[in-house]
């Protein structure tokens, strides 16, 4: 199992922060329009190929996960990447202003270290 990307979008869709791990393929498209695919959102899907994981905050903030099939539910992991990294490093960062995409160093290498450490995060998916 593993996980291939992490997305953090805004009320309005706008890609706040954007991690990639184990992403085989890329969509081919640009970034820029893969990141306006979730303007309008969804609940959640899976393809025959990646699974997507779906959490939308009451501010409206989504976080979106791309793991393989073998993933089973993980609201309480996304739960938790928005309030206790998100809402801790960024939102109650004076230096990180709302709105615009996490330039946090700090946040990053927090969220690199808590994606490695869940039992489904595999090294060797790469």
């Amino acid at each position: 199992m593993t996980v291939h990307n992490l997305y953090l979008f805004d009320r309005n869709g706008v890609c706040l922060h954007y991690s990639e791990w184990h992403r085989k393929k890329q969509a081919g498209i640009s970034q820029e329009e893969e990141f306006k695919l979730m303007k309008d959102g969804f609940v959640a899907f899976q393809t025959s190929r990646y699974k997507l994981h779906y959490y939308e905050t009451p501010t409206g903030i989504k976080v979106v996960m791309n793991t393989d099939l073998g993933v089973g539910p993980i609201r309480d992991v996304l739960h938790h990447i928005y309030s206790a990294l998100y809402v801790e490093l960024v939102v109650k960062n004076p230096l990180c202003p709302l709105g615009q995409t996490v330039q946090s160093e700090l946040f990053r290498s927090r969220l690199d270290s808590y994606i490695r450490s869940l039992p489904f995060f595999s090294a060797r998916a790469g």
